[in-house]
């Protein structure tokens, strides 16, 4: 039979080599074994066509007439050897012919592609049938691996007699050896395919080979080799299968398959399972940041939002991403507080106040975006922001522009359906679809008397951002300023007329006197007690309590005539010369006892009327309340579950850790009884985290917490008693509801070092860090 070989290729040499070479090639060529998988049927086969090579090459006159022959067949189209060989290779289809026939072979294109022989034009050579195993292994050698598969594969298929009959030598050896080649042909073909980038058609042939030797059940251990090579191609193959076109949607289907089966075998983005790919934990997320272009978001976000159920820090922050990033392209406001919500659960491990900075600014929380802004580390974006926001009394300018920059910069180009999209706040506060949403969302005038900042009183420096109150949503800049447009152009201030400016604490310059004016002229019942009389604050506070007690209202509006007067009287006394003061204080003086004796003939009457008390006096004590006032809210003692005193004990630990995980549960859950933070933790951890719950009470979510909980160690600072250390186990099943639905949910074994310390005798929780 002929085979598409020639002498020079068998033993690896050019035509120019000489007879020194030509020996020394036969030697190495003789010694290269090929694997130890091979029975000894090929190894001898083999060698037959090596010592032909050599013989032929080493005789000076057969080389002559062998070369001319071998140069015809290259460059001499219309030679005799060419219609010789064109001859030969009919006779020897026939005889091949015969072989599938015998065989019972019917696959029409094998038959086909067997009958068209060598090219007439290729150098080939006439071998024995018992020397084919050897050619097709030393085809394979030459890295002639389609054509291996070519003229091997025919003789595999099901019902073939051909070597059954035995044409090729002893069928147990044979079968097996023309198996094996064809599969190395099909690994080897897969490896050359995967270096040229070609990952899909790689897969491919590497399955092949694969399903030929779980067919004829072989070489366990090739076997191994490319399963081992097919796990290893994967990302390289889900790469190209989600690069192609969307309308290719099996085919980007089949990639994502792929996709979700090694995220299963590693536990998630982040989990350190063995997918057998190679990838590390920072290569794995390498890699997945290169295949996020040629998802488009709603892929990413049916990905990313199962991802993080597992549950899987990265995956939830790449589901923010993805949420904010369809929130603001399709206006849809609920998927950018949902990614906010995902923020908070990611603000225990991580420094994510920027992004939930520009989230609020999105929803229109404005003075919640300022405060997020404060809480940041994050040196460069502030730098950025801080610029901007130059000539404007907080950072809301600076703001705007770099969550347009963000977005068009870093978030947009990761989807494959946003990356040409242009981003503009403009246009995303314009939509109306976004107006009803954020006007139904509550407002930052609900919260602004408890934020609102006029001057800075805990030292900060004067640049430090605060908290403006009164923004709406409508206030929101047209446009991000630029370096020739001022940050004046783009302060917000508050629509004349809204609610937020009446919440906003803000007072007239007559009302803003008032207290003053009351103190001069001597009006317990219009006045605030003054900070540092102790003896009446009680009393007056009293007094107003049973005051709005009446039921009608009335005295109180005439305490704030009553206030409202003073204020006149204030500005009076300022602008009036000095020697009619006194006459008007004495007159002033008259005027308000006379209306403060009106008002308690008037509070009499009405007790009379609607109280019990006919026709007694009421007993009436100056250093007891007439009636019982329940007590003022105040900051909450520490109790026996929340306070722990002493040594810290692993006991003690236990219990001041229990306690935060009961205060954090109460603080976040249905009822936000934020007041219990105040028990356990101290600051910085207390302001965080009271920010956080003050948060999710005003957009109407909660989460439900189960804990488990065991201490390992505690450590007490050598220096400095006051202070200790506690590393614990700590078990966290969480629910995240939003209006009472249920949006996510996560389960967490986490080792927790919490930093202690005692004040006032009591134990608190400054931070904590989790470790690994």
């Amino acid at each position: 039979m002929l085979i598409p070989l020639d002498y020079y290729r068998i033993l690896g040499l050019p035509i120019q080599a000489t007879a020194e070479q030509l020996q020394q090639a036969h030697r190495d060529r003789t010694l290269q074994l090929p694997r130890r998988e091979y029975s000894e049927v090929a190894i001898v086969a083999r060698k037959q066509l090596l010592d032909e090579a050599c013989a032929v090459l080493s005789d000076s006159e057969g080389r002559k007439a062998y070369d001319a022959s071998f140069l015809a067949k290259t460059y001499d189209r219309e030679s005799e050897a060419a219609l010789e060989a064109k001859h030969q290779r009919s006779k020897t289809s026939a005889g091949t012919a015969t072989f599938l026939q015998d065989a019972g072979e019917t696959a029409p294109a094998e038959s086909k592609a067997l009958e068209a022989g060598p090219d007439p034009h290729t150098p080939s050579i006439e071998i024995d049938d018992n020397q084919f195993v050897g050619a097709l292994l030393i085809l394979q050698e030459l890295g002639e691996y389609e054509l291996v598969q070519k003229l091997g594969r025919p003789y595999l298929n099901n019902g073939s007699i051909a070597i059954a009959e035995g044409r090729f030598g002893d069928p147990q050896l044979v079968r097996p050896d023309i198996v094996l080649t064809v599969s190395l042909a099909c690994l080897e073909l897969g490896r050359e395919q995967w270096q040229q980038g070609q990952y899909e058609n790689a897969a491919k042939s590497l399955e092949a080979g694969q399903e030929l030797l779980l067919r004829e059940s072989l070489f366990a251990s090739v076997r191994g080799e490319m399963q081992a090579d097919i796990y290893k191609l994967r990302p390289y193959n889900i790469l190209e299968l989600l690069s192609l076109p969307e309308e290719k949607v099996a085919e980007r289907r089949q990639g994502l398959q792929i996709l979700r089966e090694m995220l299963q075998e590693r536990g998630g983005i982040d989990g350190s399972g063995d997918d057998r790919s190679g990838l590390g934990i920072e290569d794995f997320l390498r890699f997945v940041q290169q295949m996020r272009k040629h998802l488009t978001s709603s892929e990413q976000q049916a990905l990313f939002e199962a991802e993080a159920g597992r549950p899987s820090a990265v995956a939830t922050y790449l589901s923010v991403y993805t949420l904010l990033a369809q929130g603001f392209a399709a206006r849809q406001p609920s998927m950018i507080r949902r990614a906010k919500l995902m923020l908070m659960q990611l603000g225990r491990r991580q420094d994510v106040h920027l992004e939930k900075a520009v989230c609020s600014l999105l929803l229109g929380q404005t003075e919640e975006a300022s405060r997020a802004l404060e809480l940041s580390s994050e040196k460069e974006p502030l730098a950025f922001i801080r610029e901007h926001s130059q000539d404007s009394p907080d950072l809301l300018p600076g703001l705007c522009l770099y969550a347009e920059h963000w977005l068009q910069e870093e978030v947009f180009p990761h989807f494959r359906d946003l990356a040409n999209e242009s981003v503009s706040l403009k246009d995303y506060f314009a939509d109306p679809k976004v107006q009803a949403y954020l006007e139904a969302l509550p407002q930052d005038a609900e919260t602004a008397n408890e934020w609102v900042v006029v001057q800075p009183r805990s030292g900060k420096p004067p640049g430090r951002l605060q908290p403006t109150a009164g923004r709406s949503p409508a206030a929101i800049p047209a446009q991000p300023p630029t370096a020739k447009q001022g940050a004046s152009t783009v302060t917000l201030t508050p629509v004349p007329g809204d609610a937020s400016t009446a919440a906003s604490g803000a007072k007239s310059p007559a009302t803003a006197a008032a207290p003053s004016a009351a103190a001069a002229v001597s009006l317990p019942m219009a006045t605030e007690p003054h900070p540092a009389d102790s003896t009446s604050k009680p009393r007056r506070r009293q007094h107003s309590g049973r005051s709005g007690a009446t039921g009608n209202g009335l005295k109180g509006d005439l305490v704030d005539q009553a206030r409202t007067k003073a204020a006149e009287l204030t500005a009076q006394v300022k602008s009036m010369p000095p020697n009619k003061l006194a006459l008007f204080l004495v007159a002033g003086v008259l005027s308000l006892l006379l209306l403060w004796l009106i008002l308690s003939l008037l509070a009499s009457a009405m007790q009379a009327l609607s109280g019990p008390l006919r026709g007694e006096q009421a007993l009436v004590r100056l250093e007891e309340p007439p009636l019982e006032i329940p007590a003022l809210p105040a900051t909450p003692e520490p109790s026996a579950t929340g306070a722990v005193s002493g040594a810290m004990t692993e006991a003690a630990a236990r219990d001041l850790v229990q306690s935060w995980l009961s205060a954090k549960a109460a603080a976040l859950g249905p009822n936000h009884a934020v007041e219990e933070l105040k028990q356990v933790l101290t600051e910085p951890a207390l302001s965080r985290w009271q920010l956080m719950a003050e948060a999710q009470q005003r957009n109407n979510a909660h989460q439900r917490y189960v804990h488990k909980l065991q201490v390992d160690a505690v450590k007490t600072n050598p220096t400095n008693p006051d202070r200790a250390q506690v590393e614990a186990q700590v078990g966290e099943k969480a629910e995240v509801f939003d209006r009472s639905q249920l949006v996510s949910s996560r389960n967490e074994n986490l080792r927790v070092r919490y930093d202690l310390i005692r004040q006032e005798g009591q134990w608190r929780i400054t931070d904590w860090q989790v470790i690994k």
